[in-house]
């Protein structure tokens, strides 16, 4: 299993970003997949994510009606629209694919293989 985020970058407040998320080794609706967060000192939280063989999306408080998780199945990647970014945004972004549950998909720890991470940056 091989997660590679790609997509970060530098952007003004307010302005958006599209991060990807292409996966192989496993076909991206069999394993539960999320995308986290960390920024500098700060623990790594929960963005939002998919369950497995489950169409709804979950998204934390801070980014939700900004941030749209989606996914393709044919290129068996997922993608984080990010809109109306904010500095509080600015971390490593990381996609993550485990067994996680419905109570789990916020916990660090339900996620097995993680990608290398992608840096976002929300400055002017």
């Amino acid at each position: 299993v091989q997660l590679v985020e790609s997509g970060g970058g530098l952007v003004q407040p307010g302005g958006s970003l599209r991060l990807s998320c292409a996966a192989s080794g496993f076909t991206f609706s069999s394993l539960t997949v999320a995308w986290f967060r960390q920024a500098p000192g700060k623990e790594r939280e929960f963005v939002a994510a998919f369950r497995r063989y489950n169409s709804n999306a979950y998204y934390a408080d801070s980014v939700k009606g900004r941030f749209t998780f989606s996914r393709d199945s044919a290129e068996n990647t997922g993608y984080l629209q990010m809109n109306s970014l904010k500095p509080e945004d600015t971390a490593v972004y990381y996609c993550a694919a485990g067994n996680g549950i419905l109570s789990t998909l916020q916990r660090v720890s339900a996620y097995t293989y993680w990608g290398q991470g992608t840096q976002v940056t929300v400055s002017s």
